[in-house]
């Protein structure tokens, strides 16, 4: 896949994004069971696909969701703080004997007591609590949403840099099979040559070797062809459990090629942009204005609270034991209270709570030079796969002309064919380090981009 390809798939992360916010709406719409799963393998791969299924299922997306989903029924919790509460009391005593007596021979001896009552009570006002709490968790809402955000796309970059690893894997087996075909027609070209009585066993042997230690870089390709996939089936959240043969064993076709495409990045310019489009940042800043909210809660216990309170009920009469003699009627008040004295319980509270504003000060610094140093590294990187890149092409080059000239003296006799095998062998052996610079280059655009947040640019563009 070139890099037009690339920023297609940027693209569509982007949208990919843009879907997942539509989940703070309402997350449980979102489909992301194991029953909605394909029963089979499918039979190929793309990188768009897989992207696409991370979003769905990535385990990692999936418990940021829940998180939003959390945090909700947290903000649900405090506004029922501002709304009246509605309770209904009944209580019901038996009497001993002894305390069952009438007074001055006015009522009725009972040995049995109850009553029923509605009871309303309505905050009027906490001391600015109340207020704070819910910007508090409103600020925390958004940051949790940032936090999905980071989450996405970092399960997204996750995705890539596995999928072209796969890919990696894949193209690496394919070469190191070609080396095998060509070694066995050394080794025939050998025994032919022998048979005919022109070289000795020697070079029989030699080729024998030569095809016998080719064998085992094969199979450590395949396995790690085999490591690679099952690590791109975690990333994307394939859960597929079935155990019959054909699904166990099957693997899909991998879309897509290894290509180098030429692109340029000025730090100061990766700098700026990191510092204004990552969502990290933003989010740390929401944490920062919660926990300001936060200290005002901790402080809104030095005031007084003023609650509205009112009931109707009726209880048991204490001249009558019959039910529709009853006192019943309604009461309405208001209830102040102030803590003079707690044992500077609340100055405790306050300290902490700004303690805990200053954190989050300190962890935004923080991560400001985090992410400045994480740029600079992603470009380093980027650089290295860069000159890596023009060093290999150079050496493929090099490595094809040998190989002509080779071509050219055996047909001349000069050599014999074991030494055309060590050109052509070089040859795919440059080619084997092109794929894995060009592997490095795709790697480090796709972590220099994550690191300076152009993906949230891409979005905001949409």
């Amino acid at each position: 896949m070139n890099s037009i390809e690339i920023d297609k798939s940027i693209r569509f992360v982007a949208k990919v994004k843009v879907l997942g916010l539509i989940i703070f709406a309402s997350a449980s719409t979102l489909s992301i069971g194991q029953d909605d799963l394909p029963l089979e393998v499918p039979d190929t791969l793309d990188l768009n696909t897989a992207l696409s299924f991370a979003l769905n299922n990535n385990f990692n997306i999936r418990r940021a969701i829940e998180q939003i989903e959390e945090q909700e029924g947290i903000i649900v919790e405090v506004k029922a703080r501002t709304r009246p509460s509605l309770t209904l009391n009944l209580d019901y005593q038996r009497l001993d004997e002894g305390l069952s007596e009438v007074v001055d021979g006015f009522g009725v001896a009972s040995d049995n007591t109850w009553g029923i009552s509605l009871n309303l009570r309505q905050a009027i006002y906490q001391g600015g609590g109340i207020k704070a709490a819910l910007k508090a968790q409103d600020l925390t809402r958004e940051s949790v949403r940032l936090f999905l955000e980071s989450t996405i796309m970092d399960a997204m970059l996750e995705v890539t840099t596995r999928y072209y690893r796969t890919l990696l894997a894949r193209d690496q087996i394919k070469v190191q099979e070609q080396n095998i075909k060509l070694l066995e027609k050394v080794l025939e070209d050998a025994q032919n040559k022998v048979k005919a009585g022109a070289v000795s066993d020697f070079e029989v042997l030699r080729a024998e070797v030569l095809l016998a230690n080719a064998k085992p870089a094969l199979i450590r390709r395949r396995s790690a062809f085999r490591v690679a996939i099952d690590q791109l089936r975690r990333s994307i959240g394939y859960g597929n459990y079935r155990r019959d043969s054909n699904n166990l064993d099957s693997v899909p076709e991998l879309l897509g090629e290894l290509k180098y495409e030429p692109v340029a990045y000025d730090l100061a310019n990766c700098l700026d942009l990191a510092l204004s489009n990552r969502s990290e940042l933003e989010r740390l800043r929401l944490i920062e204005e919660a926990r300001d909210a936060g200290l005002e809660i901790a402080r809104s216990d030095y005031r007084p609270s003023l609650d509205l309170i009112g009931s109707y009920g009726k209880r048991k009469s204490n001249f009558s034991e019959s039910f529709d003699e009853r006192p019943e009627g309604w009461t309405v008040g208001v209830v102040a209270t102030w803590d003079i004295f707690d044992g500077a319980a609340r100055k405790g509270r306050v300290r902490q709570a700004r303690s805990q504003l200053e954190q989050s000060r300190i962890e935004r610094d923080s991560l400001r030079l985090a992410i400045e140093v994480e740029v600079r590294q992603a470009i380093s990187e980027f650089q290295e796969a860069e000159e890596l890149v023009n060093a290999v092409a150079k050496a493929v080059e090099q490595a094809e002309e040998a190989l002509r000239l080779a071509d050219s003296r055996y047909d001349a006799g000069a050599i014999d064919q074991l030494d055309v095998f060590e050109a052509q062998f070089a040859l795919t052996e440059s080619r084997t380090n092109r794929l894995e610079a060009n592997y490095r280059h795709i790697v480090a655009v796709a972590n220099l981009k994550r690191a300076m947040g152009e993906d949230k640019t891409v979005l905001d563009s949409n």
